[in-house]
């Protein structure tokens, strides 16, 4: 998939298909059905950007829509409040409610977090009842409508399409731009999403902060819809039923769980007689799509054009273009002092990995590292990168000492990554992998992104550019569009170290790199990191290719159980009597 090239006439549709709803219903009770689409879409538009798109689980957003639906209720019938500005109260408590139930459920695994949503559900549920001085208690409030047109049934209609309208350009704004992919990549690696510099916990925050907003504007509308609420208004069904629209419409979309909700929402009223039954034909459904087509109904356009013009993707070897590469990548380099580790240690309970290890990383230089299986290798580049803290020693970029700093902080400052096992986003297209890589360099937050103003749009065109080049100067023109998932093992391997490349570093940690690759895919890895060189960015190599590793590498260092054991230029680590003895052999 890439991002908003592909996404833009579905969600023109969705709109377009609430606007026409009025054209499909012959009697009031329909109306209030299609209005009742429409204020659930509000909803699920924003909790799809947190569940389909960013991973979060919530299936306790019952409870701020019944704060934003009490919200409204309270300051319009008790108050005498404007409806408009109780409906934007309400928006605004929502999204309150939901910044302060995500700051410290957030930081839990995602189950642990789809339970502290459904224990605030059930605390906003017993509030209601217990206040009843407020909110009416167990026999609830009556609702005042909207004014002047908007009081009408058609009037309400008209309203809730326009906000849903207004709630979807939004989230489909959200998702093209860069904040998508980091989305995307939270909800597929978190382990990519810190390589690049995406701040899982501040982004998380904020998309459901932003769902919590759509849920208490959703609440306005649904108590105004219903004009009268009490707490039985709320049932934890209707959670559940928000969760599934997202589930059955597939993740990673926008008009998927927009077909879900009307698909679900009018179940009950096709089955007539059958209506009671509506819980045994939503699991019926749920999972029967599970089954068959377990990324949802949004997926299956896609499949049906697959099976009509499958994609013949076939794998072509380019030379890249090494000049156009160092072109492309050469920043502003600075050549200081680099990056130092001073007597790093780092234990894994009674077992000592990593014992006292000094090395250093000058920019425009490739430093190899090599060991027996199990020597510390992948753990030293895991310490430098910040994925483990180190217990004891130091590490230096320049004068800034980095040991206590975050994954995000180093790729911030410059220190790039990749991993033994391509770390790759599989739904998206090689393009927006590879765009990915410019997240630190997008300084468009997330309002901008949202309203897709001309900085962010401004950005994203420049990020865009810059990826293209880079894939175009690596040889790797023919996965542009291509999803990372169809490609094979050594194009992914070249796409993450273009993404990686993206970030514009000043040094670049390449964890077993040609694992896996042919000679001659080999010999173009050796001709782009010898470009990498050229353009002033420091390489640290992990591999297991010695021939490859001496060929190249202006020093090595070589580790075994934990310990440096040799350290210098590659003719003299080569002719180390401990490292033959250990590693090499005779």
């Amino acid at each position: 998939m890439n991002l908003g090239a592909k996404t833009g006439i579905p969600v023109l549709a969705c709109i377009a298909l609430l606007a026409t709803l009025p054209l499909w219903v012959g009697n009031p009770y329909q109306l209030h059905i299609a209005t009742l689409i429409a204020v659930y879409w509000i909803l699920i538009a924003g909790l799809n950007l947190s569940v389909g798109y960013t991973g979060v689980l919530s299936i306790g957003h019952i409870g701020l829509l019944a704060i934003g639906a009490y919200t409204y209720a309270i300051l319009t019938s008790r108050y005498d409040f404007d409806p408009w500005l109780a409906t934007l109260i309400a928006a605004a408590l929502g999204g309150a409610c939901g910044f302060i139930l995500g700051l410290p459920s957030l930081r839990l695994p995602g189950f642990y977090f789809a339970m502290a949503t459904l224990a605030f559900a059930l605390m906003v549920t017993e509030f209601s009842l217990a206040q009843s001085d407020l909110t009416g208690g167990g026999i609830g409030l009556s609702v005042p409508p909207f004014d002047g047109f908007f009081a009408s049934p058609s009037g309400l209609y008209w309203l809730a399409v326009a906000a849903a309208g207004v709630i979807t350009w939004l989230a489909w704004n959200l998702t093209r731009l860069m904040w998508g992919r980091g989305m995307i990549a939270l909800r597929d690696s978190t382990v990519a999403a810190s390589a690049v510099g995406v701040p899982i916990f501040r982004v998380k925050l904020t998309v459901f902060a932003f769902s919590g907003v759509t849920a208490g504007l959703a609440g306005a509308m649904f108590a105004t819809l219903q004009s009268y609420i009490t707490p039985e208004t709320f049932p934890f069904e209707l959670s559940l039923f928000f969760f599934i629209c997202i589930i059955i419409g597939g993740r990673g979309t926008i008009w998927g769980p927009f077909l879900g909700t009307i698909v679900l929402a009018i179940l009950p009223e096709l089955m007539g007689g059958l209506a009671r039954w509506g819980q045994f034909f939503y699991g019926a459904l749920l999972l029967i799509v599970v089954l068959l087509v377990p990324e949802g109904i949004g997926s299956v356009i896609g499949i049906i054009r697959e099976k009509i013009n499958p994609s013949r993707h076939e794998k072509r070897i380019v030379n890249p273009d090494l000049p156009r590469l160092v072109a492309a990548i050469r920043g502003d380099r600075r050549y200081e002092r680099g990056i130092s580790l001073n007597a790093a240690s780092k234990h894994f309970g009674g077992v000592l990995a990593v014992n006292r290890v000094s090395l250093s990383l000058q920019e425009g230089e490739i430093h190899g590292l090599i060991g027996p299986n199990g020597s510390g290798k992948t753990t030293l580049l895991n310490l430098i990168s910040g994925y483990y803290l180190i217990d004891q020693g130091a590490i230096e970029l320049d004068d800034a000492t980095l040991t206590q700093s975050s994954v995000q902080r180093r790729a911030a400052l410059g220190v790039a990554r990749t991993f033994q096992k391509p770390r790759l986003l599989g739904t998206l297209s090689g393009l927006d992998n590879a765009m990915l890589g410019g997240w630190k360099d997008a300084r468009s937050g997330f309002m901008q992104n949202l309203l897709a103003l001309p900085a962010a749009r401004r950005q994203d065109a420049q990020l865009r550019a810059r990826a293209l080049e880079i894939l175009h100067a690596m040889g790797l023109s023919h996965i542009v569009d291509k999803p990372a998932s169809l490609l094979d093992h050594a194009e992914q391997r070249f796409l993450e170290i273009a993404r990686a490349l993206c970030m514009q570093p000043r040094f670049i940690l390449l964890d077993e790199p040609a694992g896996g690759l042919t000679e001659h895919e080999i010999d173009q890895l050796a001709n782009i990191v010898l470009a990498m060189r050229d353009a002033g960015i420091g390489v640290l190599i992990i591999e297991h290719h010695t021939d490859f590793v001496f060929r190249i590498c202006d020093r090595v260092t070589a580790l075994n159980l934990g310990s440096s054991i040799a350290s210098g230029s590659a003719a003299e680590v080569r002719a180390d009597p401990e490292v033959i003895r250990v590693y090499l052999g005779a």
